[in-house]
């Protein structure tokens, strides 16, 4: 990882504390990250902190979640990542009537049926 996004991303999270006014025992007891954790991750010891972390750390110090995910070099999920990589049925079998959809369902419910699977 590039030294300089780290230490980037860990003077980025002292100046958001430091406008809020906060400690680092303060931040602690809000968020549950230690303070001990946190003056690592300001001073950029910690090299790349969890999703997690910076999840509460956004919330709390009110700044964006991406941002914090980027200056940490984490990947940021886009809006077209789709868990379901499979194609839509259209993309599959081009475009099917409507009678043709409903028996498409209909067969697909009894071969869940013959699995013991539920719909």
């Amino acid at each position: 990882m590039d030294e300089n996004v780290n230490t980037n991303l860990g003077k980025f999270l002292q100046l958001a504390r430091e406008s809020k006014q906060l400690s680092l025992r303060a931040v602690e007891k809000a968020t549950g990250v230690s303070n001990a954790y946190l003056s690592q991750v300001e001073s950029g010891k910690i090299k790349q902190p969890s999703p997690t972390i910076l999840h509460k750390l956004s919330e709390l110090f009110e700044v964006s979640y991406a941002d914090l995910l980027v200056l940490a070099g984490h990947p940021i999920p886009s809006e077209n990542d789709s868990a379901d990589k499979l194609p839509r049925t259209p993309d599959r079998f081009g475009m099917v009537t409507p009678d043709e959809e409903q028996a498409l369902v209909e067969y697909l419910a009894f071969l869940r049926s013959r699995k013991g699977r539920k719909e």
